[in-house]
């Protein structure tokens, strides 16, 4: 039987570039593959491809074909030249990988971790809580224990690759005839084949499910922290222990405090009659109210630390304080009473602040004089 035209084989144009044979092996290589291919003539095609592009990629070759066809004694033995294989080398890659080892799929292995975000009060996070969670989740089959087989069967023997997990795969190659070992697709690699299923899991050995879980928030988390339960995750694979779930907070803010680590701050408005004469005021902390002295002239900005009154550390390392900043409130809507009073108090004091605190109005005046 005559052989086909080479050009015809691939399905190009005798002028078709280095690129276009190319790509047309690379299809038809693919398409005709025995491990891809289980049509009976596949392999003789994919033969029958691979000499025409080992002609077609060789310059000399080429050239000899053009020239004899056929019928040229020395085509596909002449030359010394490197052939441009690069083509073949791709294929090679696609279909038998880049070498290297590979992982034992019957080795135990860790089941994956799981992430769960909380959403907290200000103080559930500040004194911590206890508290219950579902989370889907999949588990070890307790119908097969695991096995994907049904009650009273076993996995059997890959029929495909005889419980070795792998095939040999003979292809001819530009250097010779070369035996590929790649994993079976069949078993995955496992070597085991089950033939009665688990009508539970339907043979993979896990199902989804609601997991209760109890959780205890430790005090003093913050937003943005995580806690980790350990074995909580998914179910592990070939009896490896199962993975960790991670539980990330998100921590709502409060209307009067602002929390900064383990510090707490808030702002306490009073009047300029307090803050002139002095007073004792009641200020609200996360464990209640606390009395706060306020010396007389203390000016607005001023911030007061009530020791230990902060967040507990999450790592057990003390507490926090809590700063209180003072705030002078300008009243808005005065009597007649209290404005002929200020103008009495304005004419007293010379209308002016006090020039003997230096520390604010001295600088003001200074940066006025340039």
């Amino acid at each position: 039987m005559s052989k086909r035209d080479y050009y015809e084989v691939l399905g190009v144009d005798r002028n078709a570039s280095a690129d276009e044979v190319k790509k047309a092996y690379r299809k038809l290589a693919r398409k005709y593959h025995p491990d891809v291919n289980k049509a009976p003539d596949a392999e003789d095609k994919f033969k029958e491809v691979k000499e025409a592009f080992d002609t077609l990629s060789d310059p000399q070759k080429k050239a000899h074909y053009d020239q004899f066809g056929h019928t040229d004694p020395n085509q596909g033995f002449g030359g010394g030249g490197a052939g441009d294989f690069g083509g073949f080398s791709d294929i090679f890659d696609m279909f038998f990988g880049g070498g290297g080892g590979r992982r034992n799929p019957n080795a135990p292995r860790q089941g994956a971790d799981l992430q769960y975000t909380m959403t907290l009060e200000f103080k559930e996070a500040v004194f911590g809580k206890e508290t219950t969670i579902e989370i889907p989740r999949e588990e070890t089959c307790h119908t097969c224990s695991g096995s994907g087989a049904k009650p009273g069967t076993k996995p059997e023997s890959c029929p495909h690759c005889g419980g070795s997990g792998q095939l040999n795969i003979e292809q001819n190659t530009p250097f010779g005839r070369v035996v590929n070992r790649r994993v079976c697709h069949h078993c995955e690699g496992t070597g085991k084949y089950i033939k009665h299923k688990c009508a539970t899991c339907g043979g993979k050995g896990k199902v989804r499910k609601r997991k209760k879980i109890n959780v205890k928030v430790p005090a003093g988390i913050d937003h943005g922290q995580q806690i980790r339960l350990s074995g909580q995750g998914e179910a592990g694979v070939n009896g490896g222990p199962a993975g960790d779930l991670y539980i990330v907070f998100n921590v709502k803010p409060h209307e009067f405090f602002e929390r900064d680590g383990d510090d707490i701050y808030c702002e306490m408005p009073l009047t300029f009659v307090q803050v002139a004469l002095g007073d004792e005021i009641e200020v609200p902390t996360l464990n209640g109210k606390v009395k706060l002295k306020i010396p007389a002239g203390t000016q607005t900005g001023t911030s007061f630390r009530l020791r230990g009154k902060g967040v507990p550390n999450v790592h057990g390392r003390g507490q926090g304080d809590q700063h209180v900043q003072v705030r002078v409130i300008t009243p808005k809507e005065l009597s007649e009473k209290e404005k002929e009073l200020l103008r009495e108090f304005a004419q007293m004091s010379g209308g002016r602040p006090d020039e003997q605190d230096d520390s604010f109005f001295a600088k003001v005046k200074r940066a006025f004089k340039g």
